[in-house]
């Protein structure tokens, strides 16, 4: 298991942990993919993968606000097509593809510092 923070209860959400078995947020452990903020989980996206990944699936991530989006690919960083990221960018809103371990890793950090981060995470 890949330990990533301990969490600081009612500040913000963190990740625990990351791996084959799910990603760990409080005593929860989510399979599915899911979209994280700082204050909020949408535990139920749609895509399943990056070939899943529509411009329609970003609608819940801009919902909440970012100022910088982390997309987590799953076990490996898979780029992405520019006119797939297009809703970010006509948004002003950076983004970042990375893998899922270090989507999470990153969004813990920037979510202690207080940004307004969101992580859209494929499962590993």
């Amino acid at each position: 298991m890949s330990q990533l923070v301990l969490e600081r209860p009612g500040r913000h959400l963190t990740v625990r942990s990351a791996d084959a078995d799910g990603i760990r947020i409080g005593d929860t452990r989510y399979r599915d993919a899911l979209v994280l903020g700082p204050q909020e989980l949408l535990a139920d996206w749609p895509p399943s993968c990056v070939e899943d990944l529509a411009p329609i699936h970003f609608d819940a991530v801009l919902a909440m606000d970012p100022e910088v989006v982390l997309l987590g690919t799953g076990e490996t960083q898979q780029f992405l097509p520019p006119a797939l990221l297009a809703p970010f960018y006509r948004a002003g809103v950076g983004v970042e593809v990375m893998s899922t371990q270090a989507a999470c890793r990153t969004f813990n950090v920037l979510a202690m510092e207080e940004r307004r981060v969101v992580a859209a995470l494929l499962p590993l």
